[in-house]
């Protein structure tokens, strides 16, 4: 057994500013498109659903945002966060190939989505409102997002996927715990809910109908806002705290990554490594490669159109340049609930559309063998999303053994599995069905909705 090998950094080392990617792209996404004029959105448009602060955030185009002291002393209490050398994992694999994990489930939330989470709250409280909509998928969100609102004295509720509700009673428990009310969704508390189960009373639900029923409630009330746990700009932007903290952390290790992969659902965690060293590549010629890995049941990155499409099932959100499946689709009941998403973020869409990053898909069994295989190595059991990560790791380090050279690779763990045991309970059984969906399947799902392809 090999040590483990840990990089930490201080408090004094920590970033103090979030970093913008819309600053270096080389072509700026397309506008967000007024669901009901057609004409690009403005903040005004925005306003009834986001805090100020937040829309401009998802605007902007400056390279670096300051964090609020108040999200700064919240976030020390958890970062930074280490990043391992995964040596155990590599003496398993036979691997010439060097590698990293950074670990984000060493918060009170289990996962990343924290660091997003503390913002969207601080900056909502500052803006007066008094209860906070969310949907959730497996639940890591959500956990965040109940913590963060009661430690800002907020109202939480929660609109959770029904399947996931079912599968995860305890991530329930954890956000009744944080004082925030669940629903599973879809549910009859909202028109958008109720339509859904008129069509059909079993539906295991999607983060698409979630969305739209907390959007729902969001709107109808002046002192309740929405928040959105991956996806938007200003998201993905509280995210790269991880990359810039890798950064950091690699030049410790006395190494630079060769690759750098993360799991993909709408594209938080991924572009929260990844953009920092995107911007390497773009402004001092680093040649990083960035893999973003998805479920095969849930294929938008590797099988969906490049479309204008809502973000939501009812068509209330914005329509968003990006690569999707189409807003009513429902993905397979996989347990990595986090990425069983319809569409990806605006700014992932555009830097695939140009080449920047790269698109892979899974199957859950294969990922949840690689779980296992570095839970036993390196003693942490990962959340079924960054099972995926872990699988697209390994394939890297088997590829460079093939191709006789050495890589450094590094892949975002973005959060821990306590509260998935089930899920492993069911690949120990054998119990855990793969599925993949076709290209035929993806075409008939876009040709329902009546919008344009590019």
């Amino acid at each position: 057994m090999e040590k483990f090998t840990k990089f930490l950094l201080s408090e004094n080392e920590m970033p103090r500013q979030w970093y913008n990617i819309m600053a270096d792209m080389p072509n700026k996404p397309l506008p967000p498109l007024h669901p009901g004029t057609g004409k690009p959105v403005g903040p005004e448009d925005l306003a009834a659903v986001f805090p100020m602060e937040l829309i401009k955030q998802e605007v902007s185009t400056e390279r670096y945002i300051d964090i609020p002291e108040e999200v700064f002393d919240l976030y020390r209490t958890y970062r930074p966060s280490p990043l391992f050398r995964a040596r155990n994992l590599e003496k398993a694999l036979g691997t010439k190939s060097r590698i990293y994990y950074k670990y984000e489930g060493g918060n009170y939330s289990g996962s990343h989505k924290a660091n997003t989470a503390i913002p969207q709250a601080y900056y909502n409280k500052m803006e007066g409102v008094r209860r906070i909509t969310t949907e959730t998928g497996a639940g890591q969100w959500g956990s965040a997002m109940s913590f963060a609102c009661n430690h800002f004295g907020l109202e939480l509720l929660v609109f959770m996927v029904r399947v996931s509700f079912d599968q995860k009673p305890g991530r329930k428990l954890m956000m009744n715990t944080y004082n925030a009310r669940v629903v599973p969704s879809p549910s009859t508390m909202t028109a958008a809910g109720r339509k859904v189960l008129e069509a059909d009373p079993d539906s295991p639900g999607s983060l698409g109908i979630a969305i739209s029923e907390a959007m729902e409630v969001a709107v109808q009330d002046p002192y309740t806002k929405y928040a959105l746990g991956s996806v938007l700009n200003h998201v993905i932007l509280h995210q790269t705290i991880i990359g810039q903290e890798a950064l950091i952390q690699m030049a410790k290790a006395d190494d630079y990554p060769d690759v750098v992969l993360g799991c993909f659902g709408g594209g938080s965690n991924f572009s929260g490594i990844a953009f920092p060293f995107l911007r390497e590549n773009l402004l001092n010629g680093k040649k990083t490669r960035l893999v973003t890995i998805e479920p095969a049941s849930c294929p938008k990155l590797t099988k969906g159109k490049f479309m204008y499409d809502f973000g939501d099932q009812s068509g209330m959100t914005p329509l968003l340049p990006m690569y999707s499946l189409g807003h009513n689709f429902i993905p397979d009941k996989i347990h990595a609930g986090g990425l069983r998403y319809h569409g990806a973020g605006v700014l992932v869409s555009q830097l695939l559309k140009d080449g920047f990053v790269e698109a892979k898909a899974k199957f859950q069994r294969e990922c949840f063998e690689g779980g296992v295989l570095f839970a036993r190595t390196e003693g942490i059991l990962p959340a079924p999303e960054s099972t995926y990560a872990i699988a697209g790791a390994l394939d890297e380090a088997r590829r460079a053994d093939i191709d006789g050279v050495s890589r450094s690779i590094l892949f975002n763990l973005s959060g821990h599995g306590h509260f998935d045991i089930s899920a492993y309970e069911k690949y120990f059984e054998g119990n855990l069905p793969d599925h993949e969906v076709t290209a035929e399947e993806v075409d008939r799902s876009i040709a329902q909705l009546n919008l344009p392809v590019f």
